[in-house]
């Protein structure tokens, strides 16, 4: 099966039924369907061919996702750039790929003209906005531009001719890499439909839920809550983010919601609007988390203000796009673990040898193997190497994920830390993530991240940096006599620094790479 068949069956069976609520615009799954196979047939007619790259540099909208279903049909590869990308990073990722088209908006061609110019495979740009017409003398003779009104106004409306197979590449999806030039993750179509099954399957999604996504589609978790809406013919309320969660809660009435993404820092932000506790959210089924781990602390929380809401805590990254989720029926009994994983996959832990660990409770890196895992990294056959490995059956790779958990008796993981994460201090090991797990205990904190840094004594001295809330006169002093009181005593921050907000990645995970 491939991905674009999800729209096209919803389209088939439910034409006329919402698929897409966004910028006052409401869309079918017909609407969606037709445009999109007309933009595809524009896409070949300027000489995209199976298995080109198509970048796409679009803010949330139904332009993006009308162009992701396009890109499908036309038997390419999509990529979302987040629209805060900077332009060398943009000419990075253009030119690392061989990007052949580009579909963007008016707002973004400042930051992605340049870049554009300077990209040998790029032969098209297809721009939207009102003013789209306007850019075409700033566009250099090599590139054909056209208006995404010129773009759709091809007369052809029916499926475009076939030529992929589920094993050809879907989506690339860049991450941040060790080298500082970020990594193409390869997705087959296989891939993100079982990705795909496996989530919805476990979030009991049907065709009457309602998700709202404020999510960037350039990050796997906010683009698969629209492939996902496709496959079991649900409707996607999206927005461009979470900049006015006001104005998200208001949407979540409005438009009668019952799904939820969130991560992290949007739970912390939530649970800082206290109003939210008188409202009723009876409709909202269920609340979602992923990207970070959520504190217990925010869990919590999250259950006060939404009594009859379930909450999904789940683990995942973009080499398999999930990996686990703790059925909601456990959230009070092991609120700490990220759960077992998904349908349709096997995860298990090894040691530093790569031998499976048997015995519970003891901590090694996680292996995952499944239709999920990734092809591998675009161009980069060492990372890839080092990534997908001989698993434990000989006619497979599996992904090695770098990241370190422990599984108890029943075969539930807990996450400890990636594993150059880990600090050492005093000789002994030290996990970021249990000190911020006892940080995250104090009432008063919001968010919190820990480091190592030099010390001549130590080794590495333990750091961390703390939001607190409003009006809190909570003190350096007083948080580290809470760390002695609850962590060991090589665990326990030697530096405090309050700061009012924490560096965060365009997914929202709090990032450590520049405090």
């Amino acid at each position: 099966m491939l991905l674009q068949e999800f729209l096209e069956n919803s389209a088939a069976r439910h034409p006329d039924r919402e698929a897409l609520v966004s910028a006052g615009r409401r869309l079918s799954f017909s609407d969606i369907d037709k445009m999109a196979n007309r933009l595809a047939h524009t896409l070949r007619d300027s000489g995209v061919e199976h298995g080109d790259r198509v970048a796409i540099l679009i803010d949330n909208s139904p332009e993006t996702v009308i162009a992701i279903w396009a890109v499908l049909k036309a038997d390419a590869v999509f990529l979302v750039i987040n629209p805060t990308t900077k332009s060398n990073k943009i000419r990075y990722m253009l030119g690392n790929c061989g990007a052949s088209a580009l579909i963007t908006h008016q707002s973004r061609w400042k930051q992605a003209a340049e870049a554009a110019a300077e990209t040998e495979s790029l032969k098209t740009v297809i721009c939207a906005g009102d003013k789209a017409e306007g850019l075409k003398g700033s566009v250099p003779d090599t590139l054909t531009f056209l208006t995404l009104g010129e773009a759709l106004n091809n007369s052809h409306e029916s499926r475009p001719e076939r030529k992929a197979i589920d094993i050809d590449l879907a989506a690339l999806i860049y991450t941040s890499g060790s080298t500082g030039n970020p990594k193409g993750v390869m997705l087959t179509h296989l891939n993100m439909v079982s990705a795909s099954t496996s989530v919805s399957t476990y979030l009991e999604n049907t065709e009457n839920d309602r998700i709202i996504n404020v999510l960037p589609l350039s990050f796997d978790y906010g683009l698969y809550q629209v492939i996902m809406a496709a496959q079991f013919g649900g409707t996607v309320i999206l927005e461009r983010s979470f900049t006015y969660p006001y104005q998200t809660i208001k949407l979540i009435h409005e438009e009668k919601v019952t799904g939820f993404p969130i991560v992290p820092t949007m739970s912390a932000i939530l649970l800082q609007m206290k109003e939210l506790g008188k409202e009723d959210f009876s409709g909202l089924r269920y609340i979602s988390n992923t990207a970070a781990a959520l504190p217990v602390s925010h869990i919590n929380g999250l259950k006060k203000v939404f009594p009859s809401t379930t909450i999904y805590s789940m683990y995942g990254l973009t080499e398999c796009k999930r990996v686990s989720y703790l059925p909601p029926d456990q959230l009070d009994v092991r609120p700490e673990s990220v759960g077992k994983g998904m349908p349709n996959e096997q995860v298990y832990l090894v040691d530093e040898n790569d031998d499976i660990i048997t015995e519970p409770n003891v901590t090694g890196e996680l292996v995952v193997r499944g239709a999920n895992v990734m092809k591998g990294y675009w161009e980069l056959p060492e990372e890839t190497g080092r990534r997908l490995r001989p698993g434990i059956h000989p006619w497979e790779k599996s992904l090695y994920t770098g990241d370190l958990f422990r599984m108890d008796e029943e075969g539930y993981l807990y996450f400890v830390s990636r594993k150059d994460d880990i600090i050492k201090s005093r000789g002994e090991k030290v996990s970021p993530k249990e000190v911020e797990k006892a940080l995250y205990a104090i009432e008063d904190v919001i968010e919190a991240a820990v480091t190592g840094v030099p010390d001549e004594i130590l080794g590495e001295a333990i750091k961390a940096f703390v939001v607190l809330k409003e009006g809190s006169e909570l003190s350096e002093k007083a948080i580290i006599a809470h760390c002695s009181r609850n962590l060991e005593d090589f665990m326990v921050p030697k530096i405090i620094e309050l700061r009012e907000s924490l560096p965060k990645t365009t997914t929202g995970k709090i990032t450590t790479k520049n405090l």
